[in-house]
């Protein structure tokens, strides 16, 4: 499979499709923005209703061959940005009132199912991990990244205990030969990894994800894309992320616990206290989960976690807490090639 492959040959599910159309309601019309386009599953379904109009961002290449069907079917309700999400603020149709914008983090089933992009642990293509729109590829990472910066990488952006382990063996083998492929780096991490066919998961996923995310900058650009996205929403406009990771959703959970109508109390014991900076009113502190036939047909539905919140007329102040307090992803995904 390559990268000039048909999107429509593979089978796109679009994940929580049925709660995020339960909340945002497109049948009483209304703008929507789609931050992550991907295979283009919510905006599909949000244009058959007559009365919306969808702009939608997504900074792989690729999905602008999709992204032609929807425009040529609806030319003035749907436009289409070959952008990153963090650049929200470049859209023209600004004056326009958004009810909703939509989150939808990860990699998209093309990306997953594309061996070319370098994602998948059996790929023997170049390694790349691109999503798009990037400075370097995994393979620039792997071989060139100091090996102390590279077990933080891994430590931290994948939670993976044995960080330090792991980039001792990528620098031992990379001094003798490049590692030019995602099945080649696999391996060196599994043999790495003390006992690794005993793992339930593959031993190279949490590695793999934190290259991948160190690559396309991804936490980041999640911190600009929440900050925009508040920036942009209109009184009672909603904003609902859907994400797949643990490092994700932490982000999200915290933005919209500091940012909301209902701040984190110091002490169980106390009362409620009310946050005088909100922008938000928090629906539920819990996220929404795939239910059980949604996950037998999809399976990567399984890690999603939905959150959303409803903006609120409150004039922005600052955003300092929120970048502060996840800092230590923002300097790491800032080192140096």
């Amino acid at each position: 499979m390559n990268a000039t492959m048909e999107l429509e040959e593979i089978k796109h599910h679009p994940v929580m499709l049925n709660q995020v159309l339960s909340i945002i309601s497109p049948q009483h019309g209304g703008t929507f923005i789609d931050c992550t386009f991907g295979g283009g599953g919510y905006s599909k379904e949000i244009l058959k209703f007559p009365c919306t109009k969808v702009i939608a961002f997504d900074r792989d290449k690729l999905t602008k061959r999709h992204a032609q069907t929807l425009l040529k079917k609806f030319p003035n309700r749907f436009s289409f940005y070959q952008e990153k999400f963090s650049n929200l603020s470049q859209i023209e149709e600004k004056k326009l009132d958004i009810k909703a914008i939509i989150f939808d983090l990860g990699l998209s089933s093309f990306q997953l199912a594309d061996k070319a992009r370098g994602f998948s642990f059996e790929s023997q293509d170049f390694l790349n991990m691109e999503m798009g729109i990037n400075k370097y590829s995994a393979y620039d990472v792997v071989n060139t990244i100091d090996k102390k910066t590279l077990a933080s990488i891994i430590k931290i952006l994948g939670e993976e205990k044995n960080g330090k382990l792991i980039a001792n063996k990528i620098d031992r083998y990379r001094k003798e030969k490049k590692i030019k492929s995602s099945q080649e780096l696999a391996s060196i991490i599994n043999a790495a990894k003390r006992n690794y066919n005993s793992y339930k998961k593959n031993p190279a996923t949490k590695t793999f994800q934190a290259i991948r995310i160190f690559v396309n900058k991804e936490l980041t650009e999640l911190m600009k894309g929440l900050i925009e996205a508040a920036k942009l929403l209109p009184n009672n406009g909603i904003l609902i992320v859907v994400s797949f990771h643990s490092l994700e959703d932490k982000i999200v959970k915290s933005f919209f616990n500091l940012y909301s109508d209902i701040k984190k109390n110091t002490s169980r014991y106390l009362p409620i206290r009310q946050n005088k900076f909100n922008l938000f009113k928090l629906i539920s502190k819990k996220p929404l989960t795939a239910d059980l036939k949604e996950v037998k047909e999809n399976v990567r539905s399984r890690s999603a976690k939905l959150r959303y919140s409803v903006r609120n007329n409150n004039t922005i102040f600052d955003f300092n807490e929120f970048k502060n307090k996840f800092e230590i992803y923002s300097s790491i995904e800032e080192a140096q090639i």
